[in-house]
This record gives C-alpha cells, sequence and structure tokens, in this order.
C-alpha cells in the first residue's frame, strides 16, 4: 500500500481498499467480518497488537453505529456521564477503555463549538457526547492509516459472506475461512485466516455457516430465564430504524426531502404513526409539550452540531439526527416516529428482509416529510453527513442479530437489579473482559404478538461485565463472536447492544483473538483455563480496559492491572458490595488479608476437629466472624498465629511488614517482587497495596 493513502468527508480514498478478482483466494492471519462498530475495534485492537488483519464489510465508511448507521450521539449509561468527585473518578475513566476514551476526545477535538473543544459538541439533551457520522468516521479512520500504509490492513468493502469454509479434522467443526460475494460484481472470493471474528450486524455468518444460534425472543428452556414463556418467538425481535440526518435551516431555506411512495395509504408510513411534539409530565396532573424546535424538542434530542456556544439554544445552521422511539402524547394513540415495527430482517429470506429495509427506509422518508409540513418546514436533509443523497443512513441502525450458542449465555438473571437487591452490580462474571452500564434493558420491540415486557427492577440493569466465554461459540473453533452475535439473550441483547458497550466487546473479541494466533490455541482452550484467562485479562487491563466495575480506579492508575484482575477473580473487591468504590488508600483488616491470601493460594478449606479442639481463636468463632473458615485455614497450614492470648484481632488492620511475613511463607520465590514497589514497614497496609502485592502470588501460582 501506498503512503499516499488519504481520507476525505470520512472515506478512505480508492487506494485505501482491496477489491479481490473473481476467485481470487486471500489469507491473514485474523479476518474480522461486518461492518459493525466492534468490527473496527476487533480490527483496530488487533492491529495495534502487531498481527495482520483483513477487514471485509458492506461499505467503504467503517465503524456501524456512529458512522453508516448515523448514529454518532452515543447511548452513554449514567456512570460514563459521571463526573470527578473528591474520592471518585471522571467516568471516561473508568468506565471505558483508554482507546475508547481517546476516541471520544479525538471526536471533540475535530468539532469544536466556537473555536473550542467542548465535552459535547453536538449538545443534545439525550447523549451526552455527539458529533456528526463524518467526525466519527474521520476520528475511525485516522487510527486505522497507518495500517492501510504499511500493509498490515487488507480493507475489503462491498461484500457480503455467502459460505464459510470449515475444516475437519478435530471431529469438531472448525472455521478456516469464509467466502464473500462482491455486491458490486456479483463474484465471489475467499479470505482463509487462522481465526476468523463474527462481527457482522445481523449475525449472517452464523446463519451462513450453519453454526448453532437462536433468532429473537428464545424460550424458558433454552435460556433458563423465568421471565420467558414456554414457546421460543423469533418472530419478536427489536425494531430497526433509519436514521436521517436533517439542518435546521433559516426561515423558508428549507429543503423538502419529498412524499415516499405509500404515504398515508400503506400501515408503516400512515399519518397517525407521527408526531412533531414531545409531551413530559411537568406534575402528576400536567402535561408539557415541546415544540420540534424547542430546548426539549425531538431537533434537540440528538442533535449532533451547533452553531451557538448555549447549548439549550436551537439555532439555524444546527444538525440533528432523528432516531425517536416513541413519543407520549395525552390522547394519542401509540408514535414510533422512524421507529420500524413491521416485520424482522433475521430469520427471514434475503429477498424478505430487502423489502422490509425498503419500507424502514420509506418510512424515514415520510416522518421527514410529515414534519416538513407539519410546522417544521425549515428543515433541510443533509445527505453530506450520511454518504446519501437524501441524507437518510446508508444502512438501519440495527438494535438485534442472530446470537451464537456461546460457552456462556449471559441471561437475565445476570443482569436486572431484581436479582441483585442492595448490590450496586450485576454479576461479575470471573472472566470478565469488558464492563457496560445502560439504565434499563432498552427493548424496542416490533409488531409481533408475544413479546415479553420486563417491568420494575425486572427492566432495570445494574452496571454488568462481559464473560470470556460469551464470545465463544459452543460447537465451532476458529471462531470468535463478537459485535450483537455474542451470547446474550434477546433480553439482555437490549443492553449490551449500546455504542460503549459494543465498543468494548470489539476490544475483547480483538484480544481473544491475537491471543488464540499468539499462542496457535483454539478460543474455548483459553476460555477453559484459569492460567489463559488470567493471562489475557491482566494484558487487557494494562492496556487501559476495564474488566470490573470500580468508580475510583482510572486506567492510567499505576495498580489497575492488579486491581482489576484480582477482582475479577473475587480475591480483592469493594469492601462494601452495595458501593462501587475499591477505596485504595483505607487500611486492610487482617481478616480481609486472610481471606484474600486463601483465595489466592486456593487452599482446601481445612477446620479444626471438633471433637477434639475448638476454634483456634476466640475471638474468631464460627457463625460469630464471617472470616472463620480463611483465618482457620491458614492456621492449619501454618502461615498466620495470633496476636496473643488466644486472639486473632480480625478486625485490626494489618501492616506492611505483616503482609510479608505471610508472602515469605506463603511463596517465597515472588516475595522480592511482589514487594518491590511497597516498603516493608509497620505503616497500616492500603487496599492498593494488598492488590499490587497479592497480584504477584496470584501469578507465581498460575505460572505466569
Amino acid at each position: 500500500m501506498s503512503n499516499a493513502i488519504t481520507q476525505r468527508n470520512g472515506v478512505f480514498a480508492d487506494g485505501a481498499f482491496t477489491r479481490p478478482v473473481a476467485g481470487a483466494e486471500l489469507t491473514c492471519s485474523i479476518l474480522v467480518v461486518g461492518g459493525s462498530t466492534a468490527a473496527y475495534t476487533t480490527t483496530l485492537t488487533a492491529l495495534r497488537l502487531n498481527l495482520d488483519v483483513c477487514l471485509v464489510q458492506p461499505h467503504k465508511v467503517v465503524g456501524g453505529q456512529f458512522t453508516a448507521q448515523a448514529l454518532p450521539a452515543s447511548d452513554d449509561g449514567d456512570l460514563l456521564q459521571a463526573k470527578a468527585g473528591l474520592y471518585t473518578v471522571d467516568g471516561e475513566e473508568f468506565a471505558i477503555s483508554k482507546a475508547q476514551r481517546a476516541f471520544r476526545d479525538r471526536q471533540r477535538e475535530l468539532q469544536p463549538v466556537g473555536g473550542k473543544k467542548v465535552a459535547n459538541p453536538g449538545g443534545g439533551w439525550v447523549s451526552p457526547l455527539a458529533t456528526t457520522p463524518v467526525v466519527a468516521a474521520t476520528a475511525m479512520n485516522e487510527a486505522l492509516l497507518p495500517y492501510l500504509r504499511d500493509g498490515r490492513l487488507t480493507l475489503i468493502p462491498f461484500a457480503e459472506p455467502v459460505q464459510v469454509a470449515m475444516e475437519g479434522g478435530s471431529g469438531r467443526s472448525r472455521v478456516g475461512g469464509v467466502i464473500f460475494r462482491d455486491t458490486q460484481t456479483g463474484h465471489t472470493f475467499t479470505v482463509r485466516a487462522k481465526v476468523t471474528v463474527e462481527a457482522t450486524d445481523l449475525g449472517d455468518l452464523l446463519e451462513v455457516g450453519n453454526i448453532p444460534s437462536r433468532v429473537g425472543q428464545e424460550a424458558r428452556h433454552e435460556t433458563g430465564e423465568a421471565i420467558l414463556p414456554e414457546d421460543a418467538r423469533p418472530q419478536c425481535q427489536q425494531s430497526i430504524t433509519f436514521d436521517v440526518v436533517v439542518e435546521h435551516t433559516a426561515r423558508g431555506k428549507g429543503i423538502a426531502i419529498g412524499k415516499p411512495n405509500g404515504f398515508e395509504t400503506e400501515s408503516w408510513i400512515g399519518l397517525k404513526e407521527f408526531t412533531a411534539n414531545f409531551w413530559t409530565k411537568a406534575k402528576p396532573d400536567k402535561w408539557q409539550k415541546w415544540d420540534f424546535f424547542s430546548d426539549f424538542g425531538i431537533f434537540r434530542y440528538r442533535r449532533l452540531l451547533r452553531s451557538h456556544p448555549h447549548d439549550k439554544k436551537v439555532a439555524p445552521g444546527d444538525v440533528a439526527v432523528l432516531n425517536w422511539g416513541t413519543s407520549s402524547e395525552p390522547n394519542r394513540a401509540f408514535c414510533c416516529g422512524n421507529d420500524y415495527r413491521p416485520g424482522r430482517l433475521v430469520g427471514v429470506s434475503r429477498e424478505e428482509r430487502a423489502l422490509h429495509i425498503q419500507r424502514a427506509r420509506q418510512r424515514a422518508q415520510a416522518y421527514v416529510h410529515y414534519l416538513q409540513t407539519h410546522g417544521a418546514a425549515d428543515l433541510k436533509p443533509r445527505g453530506d453527513l450520511t454518504w446519501t443523497k437524501d441524507g437518510i443512513a446508508l444502512e438501519p441502525y440495527i438494535r438485534e442479530a442472530r446470537r451464537g450458542i456461546a460457552l456462556t449465555t449471559i441471561r437475565h438473571e445476570d443482569v436486572a437489579e431484581t436479582f441483585f437487591p442492595d448490590q450496586a452490580r450485576a454479576r461479575c462474571f470471573d472472566d470478565s473482559v469488558g464492563i457496560g452500564q445502560y439504565h434499563y434493558l432498552d427493548l424496542h420491540g416490533n409488531d409481533a404478538k408475544g413479546h415479553v415486557s420486563p417491568k420494575g427492577k425486572d427492566v432495570v440493569a445494574l452496571p454488568f461485565s462481559l464473560p470470556l466465554g460469551s464470545l465463544v461459540p459452543r460447537d465451532t473453533d476458529g471462531l470468535v463472536l463478537s459485535a450483537k452475535s455474542i451470547g446474550t439473550t434477546h433480553i439482555t441483547n437490549a443492553a449490551y447492544r449500546m455504542h460503549p458497550m459494543e465498543w468494548a466487546i470489539g476490544e475483547a473479541s480483538g484480544f481473544l483473538a491475537v491471543f488464540s494466533v499468539w499462542t496457535g490455541l483454539e478460543p474455548r482452550v483459553l476460555v477453559t483455563e484459569e492460567k489463559h484467562v488470567r493471562k489475557i485479562q491482566g494484558f487487557m487491563a494494562r492496556n487501559g480496559i476495564p474488566i470490573f466495575w470500580f468508580n475510583d480506579i482510572s486506567h492510567d492508575d499505576p495498580d489497575f492491572e492488579a486491581i482489576q484482575v484480582l477482582a475479577a477473580a473475587a480475591i480483592v473487591r469493594s469492601e462494601d458490595p452495595r458501593s462501587l468504590s475499591f477505596k485504595p488508600y483505607a487500611p486492610v483488616s487482617r481478616a480481609v488479608v486472610a481471606t484474600a491470601l486463601v483465595n489466592v493460594l486456593k487452599l482446601p478449606t481445612t477446620l479444626p476437629n471438633s471433637s477434639t479442639a475448638g476454634p483456634t481463636f476466640g475471638d474468631v468463632l464460627p457463625g460469630k466472624h464471617w472470616a472463620y473458615m480463611p483465618i482457620e485455614t491458614l492456621h492449619a497450614h501454618g502461615m498466620i498465629a495470633g496476636v496473643g492470648k488466644n486472639r486473632f484481632a480480625p478486625d485490626t488492620p494489618i501492616t506492611r511488614e505483616q503482609l510479608s511475613f505471610l508472602v515469605k511463607r506463603a511463596m517465597p520465590e515472588v516475595y522480592d517482587k511482589a514487594f518491590g514497589r511497597t516498603p516493608i514497614d509497620r505503616q497500616n497496609l492500603q487496599r492498593r497495596e494488598l492488590s499490587r502485592v497479592l497480584y504477584e502470588v496470584f501469578k507465581g501460582r498460575l505460572g505466569l
């Protein structure tokens, strides 16, 4: 590739792309299939780890949700939006990776407001960070340019998978490569790879490869989710939306998008489906109406670009993306904006899919036409920002895909608040390789009958984690699941599909694919052996990727890796499960250290023989103190003693020196390394120091 490769308006110059001829066969280390956000982050992750990658996608534009789907207004959870406090760090330093934070920061630099870099260039009221699709694409492209120029990235546009090249020999199915069809010429070509990543937006690689998968709403017996009915309902899927980017023009300068065929005569684009207003309850008995261009109207909901420094003021020249699901309004039937609810795209023929995509696009056009003829005439489509003629996105915003049957299925019971009373986090998977948070399970159901609709605490999602096992298909080797095809369910996908989480999923699938290439081991082997899981977790944390929820430990913290991995391994977590704080400078009790050491060393529980001896320590009694078993276990292994007079003083702070004695007895070979950055003195041990020291013991036990 030439060093002259450039980009313009968010699209690479033609020299960046590879267009294989009919019958061509390419080889690479990692093949990433799809144009999703996760496909992009998988690719970037693998490239940064010095492997060659072939990315095959449906368009020239990379980035999925942020770009081709025209929704660069990120769906962020509350924690990502948190500002640093006295004892907490900024949300972008603990809720997302260092790489994702850099992407967000670059977007801000590329779209200043009034000549200044601001937190939210678009100033929309639902998204704390929004820019135009072109700005998002430009920032994404910048990171790929070095790898296009040195030839490590092969980028193939306008192609879709039509067949999976399976290899035999081990008694298990193994993906050896993929046969693609060039959508412009119709001819086919093959890409072979050591590892293939399924990162399509609809899970199409699973379908064409006949790889075990699930579609739509599952049956209770399939996932074990108690909220589900007994029968599977594959027709119950989330709706799609064709987003539209429009500009608020000066009075009389609007440009009509035109009335689509079937407007008011076809059911999916009837006049009754739309509204220009947004209603909120000002008081229990009083509604507040927000006009389209008002401070909290639909236009500013996902505004992408503003001409005025004041973020609430809507002015001519401002640009917004229309991605409006519902509008509550007194005495009016349910409205869906440009959400398209009839039909589905997964589990149907390609002809039926194409029909629904066409109709969804017509609906988006109809919505803009309605707005322009019902009080918002001063709008014009901004096709220059969507790489289309009419401002309607290149492809629909996809909320749900065909999902692989993975080694781990993330269920409703792993995420919803109902199942974690008085806790700050949802299930903390032992093999976590990422974290995410969205305040609820955001199910945009289609028109099919039989949707389960969680309510109350069943729909609230606590901060959750991403298990490595959800990225590995149960029955197929050589393949890593990514994007929306991972082992979620119809219900949990509704939280895992959001922008920041899909970015994290792509990073995790990139690391897994890279480790598979580096070691020559199948993904399922890496996932099922603890030493490999911990090595992957440690390497990810070292690269600034959070895998456990703490709101007071930044990915720039020197102890980030140790704290994150030991927390994922359930060795040192929060003092209080109701808090997301780690409290790095807090002292540590002798009981906590005893428990952590037993867990690090995986010592078998050993208790006094009740018939011949009672408890060793009078102040640590069974049923009276929570740390009775680990303290007795450590004593039985000759690793701890009391403080005299038959006492252990379990709740007394431990000193650095006392911990050093324990480590020397437990694993003398790591002693010097364990205390390389921690003084051995009689000062109270801090929680961050406990993680720092025990991490070396932990790695020593695993031989890392």
